[in-house]
């Protein structure tokens, strides 16, 4: 995350920066032409060689023993009995927080039906897309919550097939957290597979299934580069890099939890960004030196040290009118707003991916299923056009409309005169035609046809 030239000119005088990131621009290691070339050379083996170029991927990258790569129903069902109860109870809290959210969100999304005119009756319905193929992360990190966020909230939105993609721990077993979540998140089918051959796998149809309509989860770098490559095939959530966090904090902010919570979202890779816009110089300084002792004693620290060294910013802005356009500029995945003017911030503040606000709100309570939003967001100044993944992503406002034989001259007329003037014979016709057909008919049934209302010429125009 870095402010771009113009941000910067405009508000010139009015911040300093304590902390600059270490290395230029935004990390994108999913572009790194290796990563792209790489991707693209086993999507285009694996369209040729189906399901055999697959497994082979599999032995190379996923130590695949030659079983089935599809576990049994129940297998799915049983993963909780391989969980402390504990752990297992904190599962079952997420992934119900996810999908009351989900059914929330659902319950505002409404088909409707209007008549713009007499005669001319248009609308839209939701209708839920066919199929979905989740991939469930499970590397250094597994990422328990991320069956919440799409196997979850795909179901709540009505989708009626869901397949998802783990990669096999190192004894060979699905890990057993990311298997419960999704099996109590509803998930149909399940197979041992990783990364792009489980991406290139759900969406050829090799699974014994039709083709996924869309791709949804996150990865690492060669994920998002077969999702990117796929994209028009299927349908994407979206393009996410490296998780992202920033604050914005005054002089009342605790610089402690400030700390921890920038080294929270650190601790995701050591190119993940971390920044924090203050009001307060004072609250700058603490927060670094926090920062530091935090890092001491953290057991991720090889992850959180390189990340806020080389990616870690802190900014003094004069007002919390600059502090917003700074921010809103960097546009975060995740920002947290940790002031006494909460509200003020909620109200001003535009682009991000996910909004924190107030002191006893983290990312974390996010991340982990329990706040109920969903986790999948945009990264990189994505936020500036684009939200997160939510339950509206699954679903297509489909439009219609019926046009009664009375309200022909509503329409065709203005269409006649458009196609001319564009020279569009063929969708002239289409209205004249129908102009023609109005006309043949007894004037009337004609006029019945229109109604005495219709021809009033404000309803006309």
């Amino acid at each position: 995350m870095r402010f771009t030239p113009s941000v910067l000119s405009s508000l010139e005088g009015r911040f300093r920066v304590v902390k600059a990131p270490e290395r230029g621009g935004d990390p994108a290691a999913q572009r790194d032409p290796a990563v792209v070339a790489t991707v693209s050379e086993m999507l285009s083996t694996i369209e040729r060689q189906g399901m055999d170029a697959v497994l082979h991927y599999a032995r190379q990258l996923d130590r695949y023993d030659g079983g089935l790569v599809e576990l049994d129903r129940a297998a799915i069902d049983a993963s909780g009995a391989r969980l402390d109860r504990t752990l297992r109870e904190a599962i079952e809290l997420g992934a119900e927080r996810t999908a009351a959210f989900a059914r929330a969100q659902r319950n505002c999304l409404q088909d409707f039906e209007t008549e713009l005119v007499p005669g001319i009756v248009t609308g839209h319905r939701y209708i839920p897309v066919g199929r979905v193929g989740a991939y469930l992360p499970a590397g250094r990190f597994p990422l328990t919550a991320s069956a919440f966020m799409t196997v979850n909230v795909a179901k709540i939105a009505g989708v009626p097939s869901v397949t998802a993609c783990t990669p096999p721990q190192s004894d060979g077993l699905a890990n057993a957290a990311v298997l419960y979540a999704a099996a109590i998140s509803g998930v149909d089918r399940a197979f041992l597979l990783g990364g792009v051959q489980a991406l290139a796998a759900m969406a050829f149809g090799l699974l014994e299934e039709e083709p996924a309509d869309m791709i949804v989860g996150a990865g690492n770098a060669y994920v998002a580069e077969a999702k990117r490559q796929l994209f028009g095939r299927v349908a994407i959530d979206l393009l996410a890099g490296p998780s992202e966090v920033a604050v914005i904090a005054d002089g009342s902010a605790d610089p402690e939890l400030v700390a921890a919570d920038l080294l929270g979202q650190a601790e995701h890779g050591p190119d993940s960004p971390a920044a924090l816009v203050t009001t307060d110089a004072g609250l700058a300084s603490a927060v670094s030196a926090e920062v530091d002792r935090q890092l001491e004693t953290l057991s991720t620290r090889d992850i959180c040290g390189p990340a806020w060294r080389h990616y870690g910013s802190i900014t003094v802005a004069q007002d919390r009118q600059t502090a917003v356009a700074l921010m809103d500029d960097l546009a975060p995945e995740h920002l947290e707003v940790l002031t006494s003017e909460d509200e003020w911030y909620h109200d001003n503040l535009r682009n991000y991916g996910s909004l924190f606000l107030g002191t006893w709100s983290t990312v974390a309570y996010s991340d982990k299923g329990m706040a109920g939003t969903n986790h999948v967001l945009p990264t990189a100044g994505g936020a500036k056009h684009s939200a997160g993944l939510s339950v509206s992503r699954f679903l297509k406002p489909l439009t219609y409309q019926r046009v009664a034989k009375g309200a022909t001259h509503l329409l065709a007329d203005a269409v006649d005169v458009i196609s001319a003037s564009e020279g569009m014979s063929a969708h002239q016709a289409t209205a004249t035609l129908r102009i023609a057909r109005l006309q043949e008919m007894p004037s009337t049934d004609a006029r019945e046809a229109v109604g005495t209302d219709m021809l009033r010429p404000e309803v006309l125009r």
